[in-house]
């Protein structure tokens, strides 16, 4: 038995897609992400029915890589609400310091896919959903006396690092966010 080295097509359009759809857009052409991936146009409607599913999946993929990577670094900061919360921005400020870095992806996809009914936006909604429960239950192990309030205003602070780490990154978009959070998580009472 000889083991698999080589991804198959689903597998290398779904990379190819990942990084192309990151750095491009969700606009990128079709005949690009075929030829990136090497694969024919019939593996992408074999395995997703067409370019509108490959960046659902796309999405998909990514939003569950984000969430565990959000996961992971609140567990890293140990076991204080406070602490894993503003774990999240500092680790923001490596990420949006980075030379590749492009802004949100999925404020990007939302923005770029008008089709209200594209799949997409089902993805894009249900990542935002899990990240701010996650905030949500940070902030009420914190005792915060409106936990899902102040979980969407650190998504919506968040939303504001990427898209000024994309388009102002000189301006140090998750040093101000840290601060707005530590407002925000140390409410006047």
């Amino acid at each position: 038995m000889t083991a698999r080295t080589t991804p198959g097509p689903r597998d290398r359009l779904l990379d190819a897609a990942q990084e192309l759809t990151y750095r491009q857009g969700v606009g990128v052409g079709v005949d690009t992400l075929l030829k990136t991936a090497n694969v024919a146009r019939r593996s992408l409607y074999e395995h997703f029915g067409g370019k509108d599913g490959l960046v659902a999946e796309v999405l998909r993929r990514s939003a569950a890589e984000d969430a565990a990577a959000y996961r992971a670094t609140m567990a890293a900061a140990g076991e204080d609400p406070t602490a894993r919360l503003l774990a999240v921005f500092d680790t923001l400020a490596s990420v949006v310091g980075q030379a590749d870095f492009r802004g949100c992806r999925y404020l990007a996809a939302d923005l770029a896919l008008t089709d209200p009914d594209h799949p997409g936006h089902a993805v894009t909604r249900a990542y935002r959903a899990e990240v701010t429960a996650l905030f949500e239950a940070e902030l009420a192990r914190l005792g915060h006396p409106r936990p899902a309030a102040a979980a969407d205003q650190l998504l919506l602070i968040i939303d504001g690092i990427m898209a000024a780490g994309a388009t102002r990154p000189a301006s140090d978009p998750a040093a101000a966010g840290r601060e707005l959070a530590l407002l925000i998580l140390t409410p006047a009472g």
